[in-house]
């Protein structure tokens, strides 16, 4: 399983948010936080290698008062959106996140049991080495399972981890219903800073989530903080959400 966050974007609207609240934005000021933005930051977020010092030192500056803010008025995080890639993490552990939907504003989209196809046997790294499948096991014993089979008066053919009807051998719908919660998924996903805080409280090392999760947990959070190293894991913990 690997995840990696591709990108970390929004600072230009979370700085300005700080603004608004005493009427103290101006035009000036937008115009001076949009440059500062574009100097320091990539299209994806990042640092640039090559900086002007002075208008790094302001994007600090900003980002150390955002983050202070954001402790408590949460909302100014919530301009911080965070874009993460994820493969081979199995199913059930993505259903795990998926409990989260709603912290992610249903920004998941993921590998299709429908529409996608898994080979018998196929499981995340998390579960090789550690199941075996019916097929697996028959094969490692030198039985090979028939291509066909009659049941209560029925043909089944051979499919991934069983048997379905002959007559949907082809249909996927029918198919996916013998797929294991093992299998391996890819999905993209976006969340804003603010509800990281609750996700990465759930599912870090620290609490019971699967440790697939944990492991995917603790991967985006160093990855977040080597975008920018004050958003830190205890930072993240800190955020009262």
């Amino acid at each position: 399983m690997k995840a990696t966050v591709t990108s970390i974007t929004g600072f230009y609207g979370a700085f300005v948010s700080m603004f608004m609240s005493k009427r103290t934005w101006t035009p000036e000021l937008d115009k001076e936080i949009k440059e500062v933005c574009d100097s320091v930051l990539d299209n994806n977020g990042r640092l640039r290698e090559e900086q002007d010092s002075e208008n790094l030192e302001k994007f600090n500056k900003r980002l150390g008062m955002l983050l202070r803010m954001g402790k408590k008025h949460i909302t100014v995080l919530r301009f911080l959106d965070i874009e993460i890639m994820t493969e081979g993490m199995h199913r059930a552990g993505q259903d795990d996140l998926d409990s989260h939907a709603r912290r992610f504003e249903n920004r998941i989209i993921r590998s299709s049991t429908r529409l996608a196809t898994f080979a018998d046997g196929e499981v995340s790294d998390f579960y090789k080495d550690k199941v075996l499948t019916d097929g697996q096991a028959c094969k490692s014993l030198g039985y090979e399972l028939p291509n066909e089979i009659e049941y209560e008066g029925k043909t089944y053919v051979k499919s991934t981890n069983g048997y379905v009807l002959k007559e949907y051998e082809n249909n996927k719908d029918v198919k996916r219903g013998l797929y294991i919660l093992g299998i391996p998924s890819n999905f993209i996903s976006k969340i804003n800073l603010c509800e990281w805080g609750h996700v990465f409280k759930e599912r870090c090392a620290d609490g019971g989530a699967n440790p697939e999760v944990k492991e995917w947990a603790e991967q985006v959070m160093k990855q977040i903080t080597e975008f920018h190293k004050d958003i830190t894991r205890d930072y993240v913990l800190s955020i009262q959400n």
